[in-house]
């Protein structure tokens, strides 16, 4: 490990810089590729040492206090003789400031390339240490083409924070150059997540340009370490919780619900709470609490929980005043209940009260066993167990989904999306204020959860990072995790001395952290719900050639774009026995391309034909499908338009219906048969849902797209997991 003591008393003083030439030296030691360079301190040494160098260098005036040299005419570029290089060592000399303290001149070979590049280390207050690639040079901060990663990072995982990098043109051979050594940068990568492991006292290393040579080689020409203050480091959390993996089953499975507080008022949490217990067709045990002991929906409430038998509940659903909970949980506890879902107010959200308040209720709940969930929550689903025991509806279909938000109102979002698309939800919680057990904590419970094939979730802020992080490794490592993040603005973490600290918003870092764990990061609510809903239905492909099957053009015109803009889904090409195949099911002038268009020669069993051949051929590995439901939205019209059942219009509708099924029913089939992904999409499944199409995709298990673009970026999410997991090909 390289040692910075030997660069001074700057280590041990916060908010101080090292000079160019100490950060360089000092980076070196981590595999960071720097150019042959020297200090002098003279003029006559500069020349001397531009002639060990070879002619043209580069010239700058360095110290630990000048961080940004350009800003202030410090530097002098392409000097190509000695009297050059006379003449800039005593301008920048004398354009030395008395509070630059000790100065000296760098004098280093004059690197040249069309390409920069930007690295470096900054240290996230939430999630602690990230390594950071970008677009370099002085556009570096307008363009914003960065990727971080945490620190530390393996090679693996630095050519895929390379690989993230939108600018992947300027990586490749570019204007007569070869194209960037990219094990040589991964090594480098790798280099700074060890230099910020092994130096918490490091606040930031800025690398900027990394000059990217005419033989691919990136070379440090600018290095800057910041020091900070080795307590900023976020502290590490335990990264499982014991009490709640033992109350989690409580949860979401229990053998009885007590609903403490019930209420006669419609309006009211404890009836609402109540009343969707039962309306949900629960068959555990039921009782409920009330201080008058009136009856509520049917249930003789009782005045204290300490009046119930032991052993026959094993969650609460908590509705009485934070005044009362922690007596209340004491309560619990004595007749065996290990799990408390708490929709109470008054904690963290109110003010310093508040806080105590549910510090002390964790702190109640830990002592105890009991796994506490909220509070200030909407409640939780269990579609296994009939238990919908929350405030705000609906109870969803059972699925596979398993929905954890840190907003109530998300989780009905995603329950009401269920409902519409008919792909259903296994769990679903809200977890409130999040006091004792997160959202995280919930995705790994589902990611070992029977009953849950992929975790969906809304994020905002996150008090935890380190154990968030922890939680979702371990549950993107068993299943899809899709995550929205909510609060993704610009105010994220900044090192005032660095670029590479400039460009670390925090939707960034998010995005980096995510990426590297596998969790797939959406952008709205509906492509949240949309790409859990193809993780729950469709299998992962096994490599990014996409066919696109449609019966018009405009609409593969537009699906093919989507995938275009997908850097990592292509559209496959039709090798010459697959082109020959459909020539025999399809009239000459179909698309002879894909997207294949069928151009109007439609028969009986043109769609499924070609839709096998597609799906059967081992150059595709997706399939988009479009354009289904045509017939039976002409059927509707015939059953509306006054003529019907009569001029033969019975048997034409039910044919068009029935057509529309066989190919949703066919979609379904071949997709289980050869084990890939095939979407159909339509705009129907939003303008008409009762299509008879749209319904027997619904039926068939699967999510019915409102459009080809929606199936695509669902795809491509697909797609990017199953190469996370190394289910597919590149």
């Amino acid at each position: 490990m390289a040692n910075l003591a030997e660069y001074g008393d700057v280590v041990t003083s916060p908010g101080r810089t090292l000079s160019e030439a100490d950060s360089k030296s000092f980076v070196r030691n981590y595999g960071v590729p720097v150019a042959d360079e020297r200090v002098v301190d003279q003029p006559e040494a500069a020349v001397e040492a531009s002639r060990l160098i070879g002619l043209p260098v580069v010239m700058k005036l360095v110290g630990d206090t000048i961080a940004h040299k350009s800003e202030r005419g410090l530097v002098r570029l392409n000097l190509g003789d000695e009297t050059s290089v006379a003449v800039a060592a005593r301008e920048l000399l004398a354009a030395a400031r008395p509070d630059d303290g000790p100065v000296a001149l760098l004098v280093a070979p004059m690197i040249r390339g069309n390409r920069e590049l930007i690295a470096g280390v900054v240290r996230d207050p939430t999630f602690g240490p990230m390594v950071m690639l970008g677009l370099g040079g002085v556009l570096a901060e307008a363009v914003g083409d960065v990727v971080f990663r945490p620190a530390p990072l393996d090679l693996a995982e630095a050519q895929r924070q390379i690989d993230a990098l939108e600018s992947q043109a300027l990586l490749g051979a570019f204007r007569g150059e070869q194209a960037v050594d990219r094990q040589l940068l991964a090594e480098t990568l790798v280099g700074l997540g060890r230099l910020a492991i092994e130096h918490p006292e490091v606040a930031s290393v800025d690398i900027n340009p990394m000059i990217v040579t005419p033989e691919g080689r990136a070379v440090a020409v600018d290095a800057l370490i910041e020091i900070g203050s080795m307590s900023s480091e976020p502290e590490a959390s335990p990264g499982e919780r014991a009490q709640a993996r033992s109350g989690f089953d409580a949860l979401f499975d229990p053998k009885g619900v007590v609903v403490t507080g019930a209420s006669t008022h419609p309006g009211k949490f404890g009836f609402v709470a109540l009343h969707n217990i039962l309306a949900s067709g629960y068959t555990g045990r039921v009782a409920a609490t009330n201080l008058g002991r009136e009856e509520v929906l049917g249930v003789e409430t009782v005045a204290s929980v300490s009046e119930l038998d032991p052993g026959q509940f094993d969650l609460a659903v908590v509705c009485t005043p934070a005044s009362a909970n922690l007596e209340l949980l004491r309560e619990c506890a004595a007749i065996g209940v290990r799990a408390a879902f708490l929709t109470s107010a008054g904690y963290g959200e109110a003010g310093v009260e508040g806080a105590e308040a549910q510090r002390q209720l964790v702190a109640v709940a830990n002592e105890l066993g009991i796994l506490l969930a909220g509070p200030n929550g909407q409640g939780v689903v269990s579609t296994p167990a009939s238990l919908c025991a929350q405030i705000v509806a609906p109870m969803p279909p059972r699925g596979s989904i398993g929905v954890a938000s840190q907003s109530g109102n998300l989780v009905s979002t995603f329950l009401n999306l269920a409902r519409a698309a008919g792909v259903g939800v296994s769990r679903a919680v809200s977890a409130g204020n999040a006091a004792d057990v997160g959202v995280g904590d919930y995705l790994a419970y589902f990611a070992a959860d029977d009953e849950t094939t992929v975790g969906l979730a809304y994020l905002e802020g996150i008090t935890d990072g380190p154990l968030l992080m922890d939680a979702l490794r371990r549950a993107a490592a068993e299943k899809p995790m899709v995550l929205l993040k909510g609060g993704a603005t610009e105010s994220g973490a900044r090192a005032a001395a660095s670029h590479t600290g400039a460009l670390a918003a925090n939707h960034r870092v998010f995005a980096g952290v995510a990426d590297a764990l596998g969790v797939t990061r959406v952008e709205s609510a509906q492509e949240a719900f949309e790409t859990a809903a193809t993780f729950a239905t469709q299998p992962l492909p096994r490599g990014p050639r996409v066919a696109v099957l449609t019966t018009a053009g405009g609409w593969g015109v537009l699906t093919a774009d989507t995938i275009a803009e997908d850097r990592h889904l292509e559209l496959a090409t039709l090798p010459a026995d697959l082109m020959a195949a459909i020539d025999e099911r399809l009239p000459s002038r179909w698309s002879r391309n894909n997207p294949v268009d069928c151009a109007g020669g439609e028969t009986r069993d043109t769609i499924p034909e070609v839709l096998e051949l597609l799906v059967a051929h081992e150059a595709v590995d997706a399939v988009v499908y479009l354009g289904i439901g045509i017939q039976s939205n002409q059927a509707r019209l015939m059953r509306e338009g006054g003529f019907h059942p009569d001029h033969g219009l019975d048997r034409i509708v039910d044919y068009h219906e029935r057509q529309d099924r066989r190919f949703a029913e066919e979609a379904a089939r071949l997709s289980n048969l050869h084990a890939k992904p095939v979407l159909v999409a339509t705009e129907l499944a939003t303008a008409d849902p009762d299509n008879a199409a749209v319904r027997a995709v619904v039926d068939s298990g699967r999510l019915c797209y409102s459009g080809g673009d929606r199936a695509a970026r669902a795809l491509g999410h697909l797609y990017r997991y199953a190469r996370f997991r190394g289910l597919a090909a590149r």
